[in-house]
C-alpha cells in the first residue's frame, strides 16, 4: 500500500475545510477503497452474464448488448435523482441506500431464474445498477475530495485499481461458477418442455453466484451504516434536479462528460465481446468455457495500470497521460483487427491495460475546482456513464451487419480518437 495517498490512520471524526474542496476524513478512505471494489466487479460480471445469456436465449449480438444497455441506462435514468438524494441525506447514508439497492437487484434473480425468462434478467439487472449508480455518486467525488486537490487524480487512479481489483476477481470466479463446464447441448439444438428445463438449470448458476454476492453487499452496508456520522459539516450546493447541466455550459467539464461517455461506451463494448472474440478461430478458437478466464486480463491489466498509474500521475501531466493512452488504444485496436492467432487476442486484451488511467484522470480533469458542486458534476458524469449503454448496442448492430467482429472494433477506436483529443485540450489550467 506504499502508493495509496494522503490515507489517514486517526479515528476522528471527518470535517471539511473553509473552501469545500477537501475534507479531512482520516481513516475513511479504505471504506470508500471498498466500495470502488464492489460496484466495479458486480459491473465486470455483465462480461461473463452475456455469452452464457447469448447461449441461453439463442440471441444475435445486438440482443445480447441490451445485458449492458439496461445496466448502463440505469446512469442516465438514476444519475441525477442519485446526486439529489446523495446531497439530501449525504454521502455515507447516500452509500448505504445504494448498497440495499444492490441487494434487490440480486435478489430479483431468483424469479427471473425460476422463470427462465429474459426479460426478468434484464430488469433484474438493472435494479443492480441503480444500487450501483447510487454508490458511484458517492465514491467518485468523495474519494477526489478525501485529500489535497493537486493529488486528486492520483488518488482517485488509486481508488479505481480497486475497482479495477474487483473487475479482476469477480470474472475469474464468475466463469467458472456461471460458465462452468459448458453442457454438451446447446440452447439452439432444443425445443419446448426440454429447453425450458435447460434454461432454468443453467439460470440456477447464475442465480447462485448473484445470492453469494447479495450477502456480501449485505455485510458492507451495516459495515457502512455503522459510520454513517463520520462525516461531519458536509455542505453541498443546492440546485434543482436539473440544475447540474449549467455545469455543462462549462467547454472542460462539458468535453469531459462527453470523453466520459465514449470511454464508458469503448471499455464496455470491447468487455462484452472479449469472450466471443478469443473464442473465433482466427484468433485462440477454443470455447467459451476454456478461455471464458482471460477476461481476467483484459480487467487486471487495468488493475495494474492504475496502481502505477497513481504514481505516473504525480510527475506526469494528466493530460498527456490521457492523450498517449488513448493513442495506444486505438493502436492496439488497429493491430488485433488486422492480425490472428494469439498475438490478435493480447493486443485487444492490453487494451485493458491502457484503459486503466483513463476513467479517474477523465473524471478530475473535468470536476477540478467544482467544490461544493461536486455531488451536481458527479451526477453529470454518471449520467454520461450511460454510454456504457449506447456505444455497446451500436457495437452490436455494427457485428450484426458486417458479420464480422474486428470490423465493428472500428467504433471503440473512433471513441479513443475522441479522448485523446480531450486530454490534449485539458492540458489547459481549469
Amino acid at each position: 500500500m506504499a502508493l495509496a495517498p494522503d490515507i489517514a490512520s486517526s479515528s476522528d471524526p471527518a470535517t471539511v475545510t473553509d473552501d469545500g474542496n477537501h475534507i479531512d476524513a482520516p481513516g475513511l478512505q479504505p471504506f470508500v477503497f471498498a466500495l470502488f471494489f464492489i460496484f466495479g466487479g458486480i459491473t465486470s460480471l455483465n462480461d461473463v452474464i452475456i455469452p452464457k445469456l447469448k447461449e441461453l436465449f439463442t440471441l444475435n449480438y445486438t440482443q445480447a448488448m441490451l445485458v449492458q444497455f439496461c445496466f448502463f441506462a440505469a446512469y442516465f435514468i438514476v444519475g441525477l435523482p442519485a446526486a439529489r438524494l446523495v446531497k439530501k441525506i449525504g454521502y455515507m447514508r447516500g452509500a448505504v441506500v445504494g448498497l440495499v439497492t444492490m441487494m434487490a437487484g440480486c435478489l430479483l434473480f431468483i424469479p427471473a431464474s425460476q422463470t427462465a425468462t429474459y426479460g426478468l434478467f434484464l430488469f433484474a439487472l438493472f435494479i443492480l445498477a441503480a444500487g450501483v449508480v447510487t454508490v458511484q455518486v458517492v465514491a467518485n467525488p468523495l474519494l477526489s475530495l478525501l485529500g489535497p486537490q493537486r493529488t486528486a487524480h492520483s488518488r482517485l487512479t488509486f481508488g479505481q485499481a480497486f475497482n479495477s481489483l474487483g473487475t479482476t476477481v469477480f470474472p475469474a470466479v464468475g466463469a467458472g461458477l456461471i460458465l462452468g463446464k459448458l453442457a454438451e447441448v446447446s440452447a439452439a439444438d432444443l425445443t419446448g418442455p426440454a429447453l425450458d428445463a435447460y434454461r432454468t438449470a443453467e439460470s440456477n448458476m447464475i442465480v447462485n453466484t448473484y445470492m453469494g454476492l447479495a450477502v456480501a453487499i449485505g455485510v458492507v452496508a451495516a459495515v457502512v451504516w455503522m459510520f454513517r456520522n463520520k462525516l461531519q459539516g458536509e455542505t453541498h450546493q443546492d440546485s434543482s434536479l436539473f440544475g447540474g447541466f449549467a455545469l455543462l455550459k462549462r467547454p472542460r467539464f462539458g468535453y469531459g462528460a462527453l470523453a466520459i461517455f465514449l470511454y464508458v461506451g469503448a471499455e464496455v463494448a470491447i468487455g462484452s465481446i472479449l469472450i466471443n472474440y478469443l473464442a473465433e478461430a482466427r484468433v485462440f478458437g477454443e470455447p467459451e468455457s476454456v478461455i471464458g478466464w482471460m477476461i481476467t486480463l483484459y480487467w487486471g491489466g487495468a488493475m495494474v495500470g492504475r496502481f502505477i498509474g497513481s504514481a505516473v500521475l504525480r510527475i506526469i501531466s494528466p493530460g498527456k497521460v490521457l492523450a498517449f493512452n488513448a493513442a495506444l488504444a486505438i493502436a492496439l485496436i488497429a493491430f488485433s483487427a488486422t492480425s490472428s492467432g494469439p498475438i490478435a487476442g493480447y493486443s485487444l486484451l492490453a487494451v485493458g491495460l491502457v484503459n486503466s488511467i483513463m476513467f479517474p484522470t477523465i473524471f478530475t480533469l473535468a470536476c477540478e475546482k467544482l467544490g461544493a458542486s461536486a455531488a451536481d458534476g458527479s451526477g453529470i458524469i454518471n449520467v454520461a456513464i450511460v454510454g456504457g449503454a449506447v456505444v455497446p448496442v451500436l457495437f452490436g448492430m455494427l457485428a450484426d451487419a458486417t458479420g464480422s467482429l474486428p470490423t465493428a472494433l472500428i467504433l471503440p477506436a473512433v471513441c479513443y480518437a475522441i479522448i485523446a483529443g480531450f486530454g490534449v485540450f485539458a492540458r489547459r489550467p481549469a
